[in-house]
């Protein structure tokens, strides 16, 4: 069939699940702009930047699995490169088109705006490609093959993409495959297979102590359910990293905390550097996640699962589909006495397990569980105390409900939802390892925009905040209903730990900002809050979950309180930055 390249991209970006755009118009890319606006099922929304545009896509690909974001050459794209440069970085697939200059242009190299004004049109894509698995320009001639391609690799890779769509091509209509997107994995080489289920069904039998460790790619590559539903079935004990929190259930009994080299919860670290057969999934180690690079994991013990190979204690086999490999481990593990009741790692009901384990010394029993990882006390309000970092984190804890989106800002909040157990089936969302702060709140627009069912909560420091706070505009013209709760402590309260806890480059303006929403958009439906003291934040806990609207609560804290982690990192990061001669010393 024939069709024009825009209607066909277009085509392409719904079969593979996208119902909105995310982006920032420009002359190159309106023409684009007009077929999307006349084509149904699909829609653009504007933000108020592309950085928040590009960090809107990653929040909305973290709930619907792809995303579509939308620039112009030249200074859209370098001004997204950073919320890109963040997906590549997290693994978030998302598909990133800028509107190009005419073909004709490009080819006889005329000097434009947008442009260096030298004719050279390679050196954008030149500098998204190392952040990008592609990035290519589409022409009449390639369309169908680079879309295609561009596509597959995003979903395949689960990485960014990069297509310039020259303004003067997407009207031109070209020979189309009839089909969809075929979007299917290559599924695993029969004899790999095989070897691989042979021996990792072994090894699980001979393991004494068995643990699994839970990072980000376990979502991203579609382990969580396979993960959790071996965890019940052969009663695996599970830790995850910082960089994976709450990707399964942390009320399951069979959780053990969190695994951070020398900063692991109590009683984590010896438990999983001291398994015999560690699984994990590819985990990435920065400081922040490493305790510093203390952990010490050791590779004849590890079992790793990639999404297209498995590492058996150095091994290296390819050829594989990983979810594959692990629902077939699923049906030959023997299940464990007492399997299949109780709450599941997913935080779901456990259904019934078939088979015995007379015998089976893979499927360990109450001895795997970490006793020091005990359920908190109920938090008891002291009316008129001021709040506290130490209070406010459990305070919070209780006021986040099952199936809710949590988004923590880097910094002050992730560090201080932490240490807190999530309810079942939360969602988690923070930029654990770019760590660009301001992140959060665009993010908020594009989940909540992929998932508008799911309560969403953000918790974002007040320097964060100011770095994209335009973008609660688009959040309330949108009419979204989040649950935004700033934390007001006049600055960087992490860098101050670092360096320069009274220095005036830590400091920011004090804006009003619980009426922020009134300037935005006046007569907004969303009700602002303030607390200063545990009864005061109890309370408006309380207005907000009585409420159906959405809601703005600034919460004030002293400069100088921060979280306990964050109190013990700030030194640590500012050993291995400055060196024992550094500026504190």
């Amino acid at each position: 069939m024939r069709m024009t390249i825009g209607d066909f991209l277009i085509r392409r970006l719904q079969e593979i699940g996208i119902t909105e755009v995310i982006g920032v118009p420009g002359d190159f890319n309106l023409n684009w702009l007009e077929q999307i606006e006349a084509a149904d099922g699909i829609r653009f929304v504007g933000s108020t930047n592309e950085l928040n545009a590009a960090y809107a896509a990653d929040g909305y690909a973290r709930a619907r699995g792809v995303s579509c974001l939308l620039t112009t050459y030249g200074v859209g794209e370098l001004s997204a490169l950073n919320g890109l440069a963040g997906a590549a970085c997290e693994h978030i697939p998302m598909v990133s088109i800028a509107g190009a200059p005419p073909l004709f242009a490009t080819e006889k190299r005329w000097l434009l705006h947008h442009t260096l004004a030298d004719g050279n049109f390679g050196n954008m894509l030149d500098s998204l490609r190392p952040f990008t698995a592609l990035a290519e320009r589409i022409s009449p001639m390639n369309a169908v093959t680079e879309i295609d391609r561009a596509l597959r690799t995003c979903l395949r890779e689960k990485r960014p993409v990069h297509l310039q769509l020259p303004s003067d091509i997407s009207h031109l209509s070209i020979t189309v495959p009839d089909e969809p997107l075929d979007t299917s994995l290559e599924p695993s080489d029969p004899v790999q297979l095989e070897a691989v289920l042979d021996r990792l069904v072994q090894e699980f039998a001979a393991a004494e102590n068995p643990v699994l460790l839970v990072d980000q790619d376990a979502q991203r590559h579609g382990f969580l359910d396979l993960f959790a539903q071996i965890v019940d079935k052969i009663q695996l004990p599970y830790a995850q990293m910082a960089s994976g929190k709450a990707l399964l259930s942390e009320q399951h009994p069979l959780f053990l905390g969190t695994y951070n080299g020398k900063a692991s919860w109590p009683g984590v670290r010896e438990r999983v550097e001291g398994s015999d057969f560690l699984l994990t999934c590819t985990p990435r180690f920065i400081e922040v996640n490493s305790g510093s690079f203390s952990h010490e994991l050791y590779e004849e013990n590890i079992v790793d699962f990639g999404d297209q190979h498995v590492n058996i204690y150095g091994e290296h086999i390819v050829g594989l589909d990983t979810t594959e490999v692990l629902a077939e481990l699923l049906e030959r593990l023997p299940a464990a006495d007492g399997a299949g009741s109780g709450t599941s790692a997913t935080g779901d009901s456990a259904g019934e397990s078939a088979g015995d384990s007379a015998g089976d010394s893979a499927a360990k029993q109450p001895s795997s569980v970490n006793p020091e990882a005990v359920l908190p006390e109920p938090f008891e309000v002291r009316v008129g105390a001021e709040l506290t970092q130490a209070r406010l984190w459990p305070q919070v804890r209780e006021f986040i409900r099952p199936g809710d989106t949590v988004i923590a800002e880097a910094g002050t909040s992730n560090i201080g939802l932490g240490p807190q157990r999530m309810p079942e089936n939360v969602r988690y969302i923070n930029s654990a390892i770019w760590g660009s702060i301001g992140y959060t709140l665009p993010a908020l627009l594009g989940s909540q925009m992929a998932d508008a069912d799911t309560r969403h909560l953000l918790f974002i420091g007040d320097g964060s905040f100011q770095l994209t706070a335009q973008e609660l505009s688009t959040i309330l013209r949108e009419k979204q209903k989040p649950i935004i709760v700033l934390l007001n402590n006049r600055g960087y309260t992490i860098e101050r730990y670092i360096l320069g806890m009274d220095r005036e480059y830590n400091d920011i303006a004090d804006w009003a900002y619980h009426k922020l929403p009134e300037v935005f958009v006046p007569g907004t439906e969303m009700v602002s809050y303030t607390a200063r003291t545990e009864d005061e934040l109890a309370d408006a806990f309380t207005a907000i979950n009585n409420s159906d609207k959405g809601a703005f609560l600034e919460i004030h804290l002293d400069p100088e309180d921060a979280p306990a982690g964050l109190q013990a990192f700030g030194p640590m990061t500012a050993e291995f930055d400055y060196g024992p001669r550094g500026p504190r010393n």
